[in-house]
């Protein structure tokens, strides 16, 4: 890189309530999809690192699981991350729903960054949902809050708006090398990533019949001479009921999730892909800490 143009890095943590938009926003910036996307909220559990260059500048964003009042242990623990990941940046972006506007979640995270004293930028998402005379009420207002050096307004669905978000991001990264190799997009493993894969497809075909009550994990990967992958993976559930619902009549919809999930795969992996699904009943996964380490979640939190 010639001396007149220094590489620059940082870490961008994205804030919000759950389901604004926060992983739908960094598969826009990044161009792939590092972060799974549900209308159920709570869908991201963990910190997802999706990075993307921007002229010299690699900014690293930190999709953090949506921060909203908990009540589980599993809720504790997601919205303990989302705060680690804030506290760990080097800038936050506070992301709002514009076609819902404040809500008791976004007012406490606005609390929060004001009584920790870190400015963050204010992003109001899913601008084309919103009429414009509520959609500038409501900019005027959360800043008032003095919490917000800057605003944008995107939408993270279309993009449109999200170039001048990036744009602005990457002039105030600080100067110093690259974390990342220029070709990387995540710090995700794959094995982990097609379990998320999975899981989505789960809250997708499943929203209303199968809440929060699975989880999915990648068991075995074999990777076959002729370039292919066999992914072995288990879908946990807590009750005989639900294990019923994720198989469907005469296996059909455990084979439709398959199907689904098997097809994204392939494309994000560039490969085939053989995909065998299993269900299995473990009552009290969410209390186990072995998923919390892999989820890199604090069991304790």
């Amino acid at each position: 890189m010639a001396a007149d143009h220094p590489t620059r890095c940082g870490f961008v943590a994205v804030l919000g309530a759950p389901n604004v938009g926060k992983s739908t926003l960094i598969n826009q910036i990044v161009g792939a999809k590092v972060s799974i996307v549900s209308p159920k909220v709570q869908t991201t559990r963990t910190r997802v690192l999706g990075i993307h260059i921007e002229g010299t500048s690699q900014i690293v964003f930190i999709d953090t699981p949506g921060i909203f009042q908990p009540r589980r242990r599993l809720d504790r623990a997601m919205v303990a991350a989302a705060w680690g990941g804030a506290e760990d940046a080097d800038s936050v972006l506070l992301l709002v729903d514009a076609a819902k506007g404040l809500d008791a979640n976004t007012r406490a995270i606005v609390e929060r960054l004001k009584t920790a004293g870190r400015p963050a930028v204010l992003v109001l998402n899913k601008v084309d949902l919103a009429k414009k005379p509520a959609l500038l009420a409501l900019a005027s207002e959360l800043n008032a809050s003095g919490a917000f050096t800057d605003t944008f307004m995107v939408s993270a669905l279309t993009g449109d708006g999200v170039g001048d978000l990036v744009a602005h991001l990457a002039a105030r990264m600080a100067e110093g090398p690259w974390h990342f190799p220029e070709d990387q997009i995540s710090d995700m493993p794959q094995r982990l990533l097609a379990a998320e894969i999975t899981r989505e497809q789960l809250y997708r075909q499943l929203h209303e019949e199968l809440p929060y009550a699975a989880t999915v994990e990648t068991e075995s990967w074999e990777e076959r001479r002729d370039g292919s992958v066999k992914i072995d993976q288990v879908v946990f559930v807590e009750r005989e009921s639900q294990r019923a619902i994720v198989l469907g009549k005469g296996g059909r919809r455990i084979r439709a999730l398959g199907e689904a999930a098997r097809i994204e795969l392939a494309a994000i992996f560039e490969r085939r892909v053989h995909l065998f699904l299993f269900v299995k009943v473990r009552e009290s996964w969410g209390d186990d800490p072995e998923r919390y380490r892999d989820w890199g979640l604090d069991f304790n939190a």
